[in-house]
């Protein structure tokens, strides 16, 4: 009971009533009623279920942010989060996506490094006439927020990457359509993400669950389950749990690693509530054993040794053949930045081109599929045209950036801005940088932009500069995925003002590019670098 009691205000809220429940009276009170007609309860609690939180009132400098109550910071309009489970679109849905952002969204629909869509400007008012556009295709927000199993990561080329050996997708639709708004899963200790594909290009260590392609020397391909990771203020990476999973048991397996969570996770202090800190104390010998006891799997699962790691996440950037003949294009729009008439543009691209699948990936960058051969250089042209880059510069490769400040109410600097500006800096300064540095900018310690895995992770904080606060960041430096798999260095008092960003970047870039020995990663230097260097 010491991890459940006594229960805090999002438990009791939870408790008071399922929170899928607010769909009702969104539908028909507070939709009618306007804002002022919310219930608190259900506002800053049960809205997340629906995709919906309340944006950050405009006017509320970041040192505001931990001090001022949720009512003070809350604006009178919503972010709202559209699933995209395994970041699959056709081109009705992005249009829906697009055309509900230029009504009621005032144009805006950021692509996350979730998969997601995100909008702003949302009107209570209008949200049922939302839900039912996207409906009407096949797409909806249930549970992209909340104590829940939340957007289900995928690989954004699954079904056409030559290497691609399991198409998992029927899986990620099955758990999408079985269990997201089940209520025996809909009160979960906290949020629950997860990552399933064949390939790794997606962050697989940062999910409460993972399953990443693997090969069994008996029973032939499958997946490699991993379970307990998530960044944030206490970072840990998941841990392989020495199993292989079959394709016909992704879904059984998934669901019952849900219920070990609501079962066991806890519950009594929301910073120990993710899913990291029960496997953690437990180890995963004994999650392993819970697994497959008769009260979840019920059975045992075949041995798997650790299989090599891949060298790095794939990002699809460029143009890619696909297992067609076809090809794919993977292009970058600025730090995630986009907007319902830019989607509507990539739609237009896509249809010219005679391609009816678009996907988005957990880099913040879009795929269009399904380009005859043809038709590649024009269609990458037309991208390029809209702002869409297939050939971008390493510095707009690789930089991603949360929400931030503009509308996000846990944040403390701006992000998306600063990061577009950054990367137009760093493009002019140091144009000859030869090797992917990511660059990930994060408004407070959350790490939505997963700051402690990047080469160069900006985590926001106010700094003194001649005896004055203002917006700067944190920096980690040399995190990484796959086989460079990492949590960045943090150099003893290591900040940097907002505004000297662009001069710290590029001194760091070229002391590296001086420094570095043939073929080596930006985080290895870090790694071997005295921190003199880092300064």
């Amino acid at each position: 009971m010491g991890h459940r009691e006594p229960l805090n205000k999002n438990e009791q809220g939870k408790k008071d009533d399922n929170p899928l429940n607010v769909r009702q009276r969104i539908e028909g009170i507070y939709a009618h009623g306007g804002f002022d007609s919310i219930d608190p309860a259900d506002l800053r609690g049960r809205f997340r279920w629906w995709g919906l939180y309340t944006q950050r009132r405009p006017g509320i400098a970041g040192g505001k942010t931990g001090i001022l109550e949720e009512e003070e910071l809350d604006d009178r309009y919503f972010m709202m989060r559209v699933r995209i489970d395994g970041g699959q679109l056709d081109l009705e849905q992005l249009r829906t996506i697009a055309g509900i952002s230029k009504e009621f969204g005032r144009d805006t629909a950021d692509v996350t490094d979730r998969q997601n869509f995100q909008y702003h400007w949302i009107d209570v008012r209008d949200v049922p006439e939302i839900w039912r556009r996207l409906e009407s295709v096949g797409l909806d927000t249930q549970e992209a927020c909340g104590d829940c199993p939340r957007v289900i990561l995928g690989s954004p080329v699954a079904g056409v990457s030559v290497d691609e050996v399991i198409d998992p997708t029927p899986q990620i639709k099955a758990i999408h359509d079985r269990f997201v708004g089940d209520r025996s899963l809909s009160n979960l200790p906290r949020k629950f993400k997860s990552f399933i594909g064949w390939l790794p290009d997606g962050p697989y260590e940062c999910n409460d669950i993972s399953l990443l392609g693997a090969h069994h020397p008996e029973h032939g391909p499958g997946f490699d389950l991993w379970v307990g990771g998530g960044l944030s203020t206490n970072p840990m990476f998941a841990q392989r749990l020495g199993v292989w999973v079959a394709q016909d048991d992704i879904e059984e397996v998934w669901v019952n690693v849900v219920r070990i969570f609501r079962d066991w996770g806890y519950r009594r202090l929301r910073t120990r509530a993710r899913l990291k800190f029960l496997v953690k104390d437990w180890g995963v010998e004994k999650f392993r054993e819970v697994l497959e006891s008769e009260a979840y799997l019920g059975r045992k699962l075949p041995d798997l040794e650790a299989p090599q790691p891949p060298e790095r996440l794939l990002d699809h950037i460029g143009v890619h053949k696909q297992n067609d003949g076809k090809y794919y294009i993977g292009a970058a729009p600025l730090v995630g930045r986009v907007s319902g008439t830019l989607l509507e543009q990539f739609a237009d691209v896509a249809e010219k081109h005679g391609s009816n699948r678009v996907r988005t990936t957990p880099m913040q960058k879009l795929l269009l599929l399904d380009v005859p051969e043809d038709r590649v250089e024009q269609a990458v042209a037309d991208l390029e045209a809209i702002g869409l880059s297939a050939n971008p510069s390493p510095w707009r490769r690789n930089t991603m950036a949360c929400t931030g400040i503009q509308f996000c109410k846990l944040a403390i600097v701006d992000t998306k801005d600063r990061a577009r500006d950054l990367v137009g800096e760093l493009e002019k300064r140091v144009p000859e940088l030869d090797t992917p540095i990511s660059v990930n900018v994060n408004g407070c310690p959350n790490a939505c932009a997963r700051t402690q895995t990047a080469d160069i992770g900006l985590k926001g904080q106010l700094v003194l500069v001649d005896g004055e606060q203002v917006e700067g960041f944190q920096v980690h430096l040399g995190g990484g995925h796959a086989a460079e798999a990492s949590l960045g260095r943090k150099a003893r008092g290591l900040k940097v003002a907002s505004a000297d960003l662009g001069d710290y970047i590029e001194r760091l870039t070229r002391r590296y590019l001086a420094a570095r020995t043939e073929g080596e990663t930006f985080a290895h230097w870090v790694h071997r670098a005295d921190e003199s260097e880092f300064q």
